[in-house]
């Protein structure tokens, strides 16, 4: 149920950091968001038990670390994240990352320090009063969350104010997990505490993520925590995505229209038609589109088969040209809508004229 649990929010959040890589490719942005996701996914799978028995192969006890290194730039990444839909990225930047270096270097140093370390599922609980470094360890990794998620809740906290719709969703998502974070390395460290005081510590092992209050904070909470920073990081991208959806489809419909209006009219063809922006591309379309139906005679108060006949130069009845009134829809969008109504009709006028 653990590995299961584990595995399945570690690939999910795999998938979206991939696709949100690919995307920050093309635009250019969003690129530490895709790594943030990518980190959390890569933490959730290194901490699953069978993978942790194979990581042991290679080194005791080496999945925890892998899985606790990644955790921290993935917390890093999406402070990152966090502070620049607030707008406040440069403000304590080199604070993150110097937090982050010192922290980083603090669990590599402390784990390669410590003899002794056990195979299989890296449970140090009764090895900390024994061993010190591990003691440094936990509470160089508990500190730097408990720094990184605190921050992350007071922007998210704070940038909700002033937000709406998917953002805000987005955000009070981040801000949950961030409650359920704290709550894990509460818990974190009262389990430490307890295992220095017990006489005979024992490891602490859980049969289910919500079995019991302390495997509720200690497995339950965290992979809940990350589906949420998965989900209120990946929201927000749902309105951008439909529209590059919409935007496409567009493209498409407007491609037979605007190809033979450039080819009659070659004036019209922008120098910048190659750019990467798919809503650049759409605005270079509608623009020659556009132009080349005025060098063609059509009119604004002309019906779209009217449009389409001028277009195609096949011979139409005059019609009354009554001046458009103006509908409820944004300027851009009744644009687009009538575009795609010409558009039709010049294909269907194609599929059909000798």
């Amino acid at each position: 149920m653990i590995d299961a649990l584990f595995v399945g929010v570690g690939v999910f959040a795999l998938a979206i950091g991939i696709w949100r890589a690919v995307r920050a490719r093309r635009t250019g942005a969003g690129t530490g968001l895709a790594i943030s996701l990518i980190a959390l996914g890569a933490a959730l799978c290194f901490l699953s038990n069978k993978a942790q028995m194979l990581e042991s192969e290679i080194y005791p006890s080496l999945g925890r670390l892998l899985s606790n290194l990644a955790t921290m730039v993935a917390a890093y990444g999406i402070g990152l994240t966090v502070a620049d839909i607030s707008g406040t990225r440069e403000r304590g930047r080199r604070t993150r990352l110097v937090a982050l270096g010192v922290a980083l270097t603090v669990l590599i140093v402390a784990f390669f320090s410590t003899p002794g370390l056990p195979r299989g599922i890296g449970l140090f609980d009764e090895l900390y009063k024994s061993h010190p470094t591990l003691v440094v360890y936990i509470i160089a990794y508990t500190l730097y969350l408990g720094f990184a998620v605190v921050d992350i809740g007071i922007l998210a906290a704070v940038t909700i104010r002033a937000s709406g719709g998917a953002l805000r969703a987005g955000l009070a998502l981040l801000l949950t997990a961030s409650v359920l974070a704290v709550a894990y390395l509460a818990g974190k460290i009262v389990a430490t505490v307890k295992a220095l005081q017990a006489e005979h510590p024992v490891k602490a092992l859980c049969h289910g993520p919500f079995s019991t209050i302390p495997c509720t904070l200690d497995v339950g909470f965290p992979a809940l925590s990350v589906l949420l920073i998965v989900l209120g990081l990946t929201i927000p991208a749902i309105p951008g995505l439909a529209r590059s959806v919409r935007d496409a489809r567009t493209l498409r419909v407007l491609r037979p229209l605007r190809s033979h209006l450039t080819g009659r009219f070659p004036d019209v063809v922008r120098l910048d038609a190659g750019v990467a922006n798919r809503r650049e591309r759409l605005l270079t379309a509608m623009s020659e589109t556009n132009d080349g139906l005025i060098l063609a005679g059509v009119t604004p108060a002309m019906s779209t088969d009217a449009a389409a006949r001028r277009v195609h130069d096949v011979p139409h009845k005059p019609e009354p040209e009554a001046t458009p009134e103006p509908g409820d829809e944004p300027p851009f969008d009744a644009d687009v809508a009538r575009l795609r109504a010409i558009a039709r009709s010049y294909r269907q006028l194609s599929r059909t004229a000798p």
